[in-house]
């Protein structure tokens, strides 16, 4: 037992009047005369013992009157929790796209949302943790606004942010974690000594066709083939209908089949456009309706500038053709310095000395995001490619060798090889060197190395910038590697690689990267907009192009334009998380049944109950009050009774 204001217990001192009166015996016998001496005797001695058990019933109901009096005013309670701890309630409602299902009652989300509000205690406080927002020691009112307004986010949170969260409070009272828990491992629930209430809310239908994701093929100069991937879960579908649109322009309609739990390729042929806003739809209903729609965009992108300084090379100049990269090539004593920072990458081609002017020309094209690739002449001045070396803080070149060698080993897990191999080809037919210089380079990864594990192209990050060292001349006396199938796919891919164009489509929540081929002035910005909402991203601006960065925005699908003040640059597409589509839930009811610290629950209202039943206090000043009135009453009857 509890009580509320234990102060008023001080009160029962006053117990000791009752006593007191009681010992002193206030009251006095009254002796009357009698003829028969003997019968007096005998009446006396009743009588003494008659107003002895009197005077002890009114001393119990005096007791008693008092006491409970007190007890009643101090407000006695029997509760499982002590009134010095203040309910405080976490409750982490789920509002990730895969929520916006419906289940047995309607829509998941506005479901749960609901019965939080109808069912949350008035005392007390809450903190609410959404995907997309966290709102700490609030009132019921304030949380009931809050839950009034929720939507689906495309923001994701892990369960192990979710346990952080809880961990970092320490006076949470009750923990509630409300989800579908889609791909969840219910092992990080497991061994954590938190008391969770877990409700898992899944969508009743359990059939679901979304569209994965999309690439494109160029059939000819002026058209184009559009890829889409769709993948089925559930039993067999057909008569799926699919369309395709340029922005608001239907280009193309279909209908498909697709297996039990399968995925397909739908291809559509359409008429090459720049810029082209894609926009691929499947009018079917099933488990969920956002991913049955996908955004893709081509841009009519800017050329990737190239320079090659050294003697003219002619496969550098097949490889970077002018559809692609306008491709530049200066001897050593020709070169334009002021051409450089406008470059994205510059090969230094078989340069036998590096003179300081162009040293400090590099030096600042590096300091600003550029990329650069150095290919080694056979009779090349050491002393002086280690001073260039030292001032870009990258390393040094030891020693020439002459030895044949044979290019050996790819390093295919290398991001540099990503998309560039079907399967790790092992038994090509080997190019070989005949000169090669060792290197030791600082944050440097190998790409390519030779058969005694010497490197033969090494990849060097310095800030923004990438650096590609070969370690041997590539003319044809010192090696056949420019006749090697490898040629095109490395000088192809760092070409590329030294300005990220915009991709087809990106990912909501994901941090993505986008370069953009623009020279801005100094207090210029880029922004990132649509017509419904605007906002400037987090961006790094270099002399030859600006780095965006984009993670927590935008936070709806769509095209979105990247601008510069009014001049629009590009077009980019954005889409929901492929992750969100899964239909796999555990069974968590069955995984934690027999589980301490995690009660498993499919209603949100039900767990509510649970939880107010067991935090409900049970008030005793009623019972107290009426034991006061009933000793009061006694007292009353004993004195009118009660015959001495």
């Amino acid at each position: 037992m509890q009580f509320k204001h234990p102060e008023f217990l001080y009160f029962l001192a006053l117990l000791i009047i009752p006593i007191l009166v009681h010992l002193f015996q206030l009251r006095k016998f009254k002796k009357v005369p009698f003829t028969n001496v003997a019968f007096l005797q005998n009446l006396v001695i009743k009588n003494r013992k008659s107003s002895q058990i009197k005077k002890w019933l009114l001393l119990a109901c005096r007791l008693l009157l008092i006491s409970a009096i007190v007890l009643a005013f101090a407000q006695p309670f029997l509760s499982n929790r002590s009134k010095e701890v203040k309910d405080h309630t976490f409750i982490y409602l789920d509002n990730s796209m895969s929520s916006s299902a419906n289940g047995n009652s309607g829509n998941i989300l506005k479901n749960a949302s609901l019965e939080l509000i109808e069912n949350n205690r008035e005392s007390g406080t809450y903190t609410l943790l959404t995907n997309s927002n966290f709102y700490r020691n609030i009132s019921s009112d304030e949380i009931k606004n809050k839950l009034k307004k929720i939507s689906n986010s495309p923001a994701q949170i892990s369960q192990e942010e979710i346990l952080l969260k809880i961990s970092s409070l320490k006076n949470t009272t009750e923990n509630i974690i409300i989800s579908d828990f889609q791909n969840l491992n219910p092992e990080v629930f497991e061994n954590k000594n938190i008391p969770l209430s877990v409700v898992q809310i899944t969508p009743e239908q359990k059939s679901n066709i979304s569209i994965d994701s999309v690439y494109v093929n160029q059939n000819t100069s002026t058209s184009l083939q559009v890829n889409a991937i769709l993948k089925n879960q559930g039993s067999g579908k057909e008569n799926i209908p699919v369309a395709l649109y340029n922005e608001d322009k239907l280009l193309s309609k279909q209908t498909f089949s697709i297996p039990e739990n399968e995925a397909k390729s739908i291809s559509f042929s359409i008429e090459k456009t720049n810029p082209f806003k894609g926009y691929l739809e499947v009018n079917y209903k099933d488990a969920f309706a956002f991913d049955n729609s996908f955004y893709f965009s081509l841009n009519s992108n800017d050329k990737i500038n190239v320079l090659a300084i050294g003697d003219s090379n002619d496969f550098l100049s097949r490889i970077y053709t002018k559809d692609e990269f306008n491709f530049t090539n200066y001897t050593l004593q020709n070169t334009n310095y002021n051409s450089i920072e406008q470059q994205q990458l510059i090969i230094l081609n078989e340069l036998e000395k590096i003179p300081q002017s162009l040293v400090t020309s590099i030096e600042s094209f590096i300091k600003n995001g550029g990329h650069l690739v150095i290919i080694p002449n056979t009779e090349i001045d050491l002393n002086s490619y280690n001073v260039f070396f030292k001032n870009l803080a990258i390393g040094s070149v030891t020693s020439r060798k002459k030895d044949s060698l044979k290019i050996t080993s790819i390093n295919f897990k290398h991001p540099f090889f990503k998309n560039v191999f079907d399967k790790q080809v092992r038994n090509f037919q080997y190019p070989f060197i005949t000169t090669s210089f060792t290197s030791n380079f600082s944050n440097s990864s190998t790409l390519i190395s030779l058969e005694n594990n010497q490197n033969f192209i090494s990849q060097i990050t310095k800030n923004d910038s990438k650096i590609y060292w070969f370690s041997s001349p590539l003319d044809k006396e010192q090696s056949n590697f420019t006749n090697s199938p490898l040629i095109v796919p490395v000088f192809y891919n760092i070409g590329q690689g030294s300005l990220q164009l915009s991709e087809l489509y990106y990912r909501l929540s994901k941090e993505n990267t986008i370069e953009v081929n623009a020279q801005l002035n100094k207090d210029d910005i880029l922004s990132i907009s649509n017509t419904k909402s605007s906002f400037i991203p987090l961006q790094q601006t270099f002399q030859n192009k600006v780095k965006i960065t984009t993670k927590d925005q935008p936070e709806n699908t769509g095209f979105y334009s990247v601008s510069d003040k009014e001049t629009t640059l590009q077009t980019i597409a954005f889409n929901h998380s492929v992750s969100e589509s899964s239909l796999e839930f555990p069974d968590l009811l069955n995984r934690f049944k027999d589980s301490e610290n995690v009660k498993v629950s499919k209603s949100v209202k039900d767990t509510l109950k649970k939880i107010a039943q067991k935090s409900k206090v049970h008030w005793l000043w009623r019972w107290f009050l009426g034991l006061a009135i009933v000793s009061l009453l006694l007292e009353i009857l004993i004195l009118k009774y009660f015959k001495v």
